[in-house]
């Protein structure tokens, strides 16, 4: 007969990461990590999640939230060993707010709309920031944190202007936005602009971008990881054309190169 394969529960992981952990039973490479270095893994196993989900892989988005989830629990074992907070603090935090944040589940509050609930909720975190004793700060755009991917607090900033009226009605100005800009691109191309010109004209084009598409309705991130797919998908095609041609991609000139994108694209249509 054979043994039931055991289940272990999320107090077995947080036992796991302590012996991980332990100065003289543990892993060398788990003992020597700290906040800063942990942190690049937290948010690549972020993105893992979301790649899980775009690709609609079930078992690989269950494997992929466990490897977020030991993120969490990495970062809160650090924390409990350093005496500032443990696990079960992070998870009466969450819990705390959710419950603070939504009086309208949780309370006798209700609200007309959704964008009274939305207004309500960015109240409620401002009043938060002031309990934290946090300065005083009136803007709009208060709270919206600088350690977000730039893309992220682009589209922040864009969404918090917009709750006091600072926004495009539809797609089709900001698609005229985005023409003036590259236009500018253009402009400082033709006279020598130096980099940091480049860089600023550069970052107008990538900032209405993120905007465009917040008024289309399409997740930014979502859809440079399609594009990035694609164009790796395409690519690898390409090789593979040259190489069945006897030629290898990087013997061609560009011309040649470009012909073989297009054939990759047709070979693409035609699946």
């Amino acid at each position: 007969m054979s043994e039931v394969p055991v289940r272990h529960r999320l107090e077995d992981l947080l036992a796991i990461m302590a012996r991980l952990r332990d100065p003289e039973r543990g892993c060398p490479w788990d003992v020597g990590q700290d906040f800063s270095t942990i942190a690049p893994y937290t948010i690549e196993e972020a993105y893992e999640v979301a790649d899980a989900i775009d690709r609609k892989d079930w078992h690989d988005l269950r494997d992929e939230l466990g490897d977020l989830l030991l993120q969490v629990v990495f970062h809160a074992q650090m924390a409990k060993e350093a005496g500032l907070f443990d696990f079960n603090d992070v998870a009466h935090a969450i819990s705390d707010k959710m419950i603070r944040r939504h009086p309208h589940v949780f309370g006798d509050v209700s609200y007309d709309d959704l964008d009274a609930q939305k207004a309500a909720w960015e109240q409620i975190k401002a009043e938060e920031r002031a309990a934290r004793g946090a300065q005083h700060d009136d803007s709009a755009l208060a709270g919206v944190s600088s350690g977000l991917p730039e893309w992220k607090r682009a589209l922040k900033l864009q969404q918090r202007a917009a709750t006091v009226g600072f926004d495009w009605p539809d797609p089709h100005p900001v698609l005229d936005k985005l023409a003036e800009e590259v236009e500018e691109v253009r402009h400082e191309f033709a006279n020598g602009a130096s980099p940091e010109r480049l860089q600023d004209e550069i970052g107008d084009v990538l900032f209405v971008v993120v905007n465009l598409a917040r008024h289309a309705g399409v997740d930014f991130s979502r859809a440079l990881r399609h594009a990035n797919a694609k164009f790796e998908r395409r690519f690898r095609l390409m090789e593979a054309l040259a190489d069945a041609q006897g030629q290898a991609l990087a013997e061609r000139d560009l011309d040649a190169q470009e012909a073989l994108w297009q054939e990759a694209k047709r070979s693409e249509a035609r699946r």
